[in-house]
């Protein structure tokens, strides 16, 4: 009787084994499965093109839309009812001049798509944008204008105390403490942007308190009186081209607490208005490492910088160190600062439609020297214009891609799900959409 029960017995326990082995089996590819798609959706850039530390910010992907659909300060349908709360993809039925009467403060996981203005963009004037406390905002192709009239203290854009946020093709102009200001954030890029004409009481161009791991690349910093930017930071600068600064060009963190900052390949250009300082304010404890940055100081109307030395570091008393102290900027975006400059000055700012101030800022770095204001007030270069109004394109189910686009992609006009649906691409078809905007 033992004898026929212990083989039934030894079957029971193998084919247990064997049920939990296969479950094992079942359970570690589930986990593996789930692993790789957390790990690529970690890994999705925030848009193609998107480089730097703050490239993997999330903004609205997945989220509904939020149309803007009139120029209010405030209100249903308005840029700030659209930031407002959290997980929003914002989109633009309307373009022209948002007139901000208060500070506007945008929520987490945002995407505003300045992109999908009908015309000539859209501005927002008159007061600052804040991402403070924010994380996962992505911005895309606006123009952020502050105005004397706000208060003295406030700068155009600041993200404070914030983290995975990428700023891309932003016009930053009209500050009165500084144009750009981040404190204490971490994982940001700053890529492809006009940081210009600082107005009174400072002047400035951007105030970087703190923040770790920060990327400012391809950026047109024009018409500062200083800090272009002061980088008081854990911070990689590269590609940027730097004209008319006034009292000084780029400055260090000039402090008792220890910075690291690469410094990679920009251009230096003297204006009217500079000084012989294009860099200044560091000390021992800012960790610089310098590489292939040209300075053009003779107003010659040419492009004929010559290579920044040691020296001219040295002489800051900035420390030096000799190997880069980041890798976060692809090496095939960095470029040489001859090219980066012609990037610059055709890709930076809200370049899709410049308007005629952003014009005007350009056209004075192409003089070489020649031309060039450093302003107390907007209202000295004829303040904010007017935009003519334009339609924008048919969208039945109200989810941010016109119907043409989705016809000629085989998705539902009448079906708003399809535009938080993921593609291959890692994307949603909405951001799809407006990543094509942007490729033309």
């Amino acid at each position: 009787m033992k004898h026929a029960f212990k083989p039934k017995t030894t079957f029971i326990a193998s084919s247990m084994r064997q049920l939990k082995n296969k479950h094992m089996k079942k359970t570690i590819s589930f986990l593996i499965l789930v692993l790789t798609v957390g790990l690529l959706s970690a890994q999705q850039l925030a848009f193609p093109g998107a480089d730097g530390f703050g490239r993997f910010a999330k903004g609205g992907r997945g989220y509904l839309t939020y149309h803007v659909t009139n120029l209010n300060d405030s209100g249903p349908g308005s840029l700030r009812d659209a930031v407002s709360q959290p997980k929003r993809m914002v989109v633009f039925d309307v373009n022209g001049v948002i007139k901000l009467q208060s500070r506007l403060w945008v929520a987490s996981y945002i995407t505003i798509a300045g992109q999908t203005a009908p015309g000539d963009g859209i501005v927002v004037y008159g007061n600052g944008i804040s991402c403070t406390g924010s994380n996962d905002i992505i911005m895309r192709y606006i123009r952020f204008r502050g105005s004397v009239n706000m208060g003295r203290g406030v700068c155009t854009l600041s993200a404070d105390n914030a983290k995975d946020i990428i700023f891309d093709h932003l016009s930053i102009e009209w500050g009165r403490w500084d144009n750009l200001h981040i404190k204490e954030s971490k994982d940001i890029t700053v890529q492809y942007c006009i940081i210009g004409e600082g107005i009174n009481p400072q002047m400035f161009g951007a105030l970087l308190e703190n923040p770790t791991n920060l990327t400012i690349h391809h950026c047109l910093w024009v018409d500062n009186q200083s800090r272009n930017p002061k980088a008081k930071a854990a911070i990689e600068v590269i590609n940027n081209v730097i004209y008319n600064w006034g009292s000084n060009g780029l400055v260090g963190g000039h402090s008792g607490a220890d910075h690291f900052q690469d410094i990679i390949n920009n251009y230096f250009i003297a204006g009217p208005n500079s000084s012989k300082a294009f860099i200044g304010m560091f000390s021992a404890t800012d960790h610089v490492y310098q590489s292939g940055n040209l300075v053009d100081m003779n107003k010659d109307g040419k492009l004929n910088g010559i290579e920044a030395t040691v020296e001219d570091f040295t002489k800051t008393t900035a420390t030096l160190v000799e190997k880069p102290q980041y890798a976060s900027l692809s090496l095939s975006a960095i470029q040489k600062p001859e090219l980066a400059y012609k990037t610059v000055l055709d890709e930076a700012g809200a370049s899709l439609h410049r308007d005629e101030i952003d014009k005007r800022l350009v056209d004075y770095v192409k003089s070489l020297g020649k031309k060039g204001q450093i302003i107390k007030s907007e209202t000295e270069v004829g303040g904010q214009p007017e935009i003519k109004s334009v339609k924008a394109p048919k969208d039945t189910d109200n989810d941010g891609i016109p119907d043409s686009w989705e016809l000629k992609k085989h998705l539902n006009a009448n079906d708003p799900s399809d535009a938080i649906a993921l593609t291959e691409s890692g994307y949603s078809n909405l951001e799809v959409y407006l990543n094509e905007l942007t490729s033309k």
